[in-house]
């Protein structure tokens, strides 16, 4: 069981969790996966965030509903401290209540001619914080679930449901400088 992030499992990458900003789209960031070689190895490796445009009309897709759809393969994880949304001109920073870090799921795609590996975050419906600045967010897998995830030992939807009230803490993330003093 992989309980924590162990950082000498991976040394070749930096293995924080790191904020995970919806704005920041294409970005390529660690990603955590069954070694497709040898299937008894867990890896971690850079990916791109968003799917193939080639194969989707020219349209990257960086998220896919949870709801009537099975992941039975590529299932990954995104190491997250938090999560950043948006609600108008206003942007917030989503963590745990108890200062964990978690994971998104996720599902990756192979590298494919000059795209990279890929992945794109899995949603479901928001928790009762998050509804009131958006509907939707990234399916929290916390640490104690990885292998459940991984391993494809629990259905998808027993893994991927809504957190329930009071897990999160939101506060607003200040995007234009505040003046705090008067200047004479």
């Amino acid at each position: 069981m992989l309980p924590l992030f162990v950082p000498c499992m991976f040394q070749s990458m930096d293995s924080k969790a790191t904020p995970f900003d919806s704005e920041a789209l294409g970005s390529r960031r660690a990603i955590i996966r069954r070694n497709p070689d040898d299937m008894q190895e867990l890896e971690m490796i850079e990916a791109a965030w968003g799917s193939n445009p080639r194969f989707s009309d020219g349209v990257r897709y960086e998220f896919i509903r949870s709801e009537g759809r099975d992941f039975p393969r590529n299932r990954c994880l995104v190491p997250a401290s938090e999560f950043h949304i948006r609600n108008g001109e206003k942007k917030f920073r989503v963590t745990m209540e108890d200062g964990n870090f978690f994971y998104l799921a996720a599902i990756w795609e192979p590298a494919m001619g000059d795209w990279p590996v890929s992945y794109r975050i899995i949603t479901v419906d928001a928790n009762p914080e998050v509804m009131r600045y958006q509907e939707r967010h990234g399916a929290i897998i916390h640490r104690r679930q990885v292998m459940q995830w991984l391993d494809y030992k629990m259905p998808e939807a027993d893994l991927l449901v809504t957190p329930p009230a009071h897990i999160f803490s939101i506060e607003e993330i200040l995007t234009k400088p505040v003046q705090i003093s008067l200047a004479l």
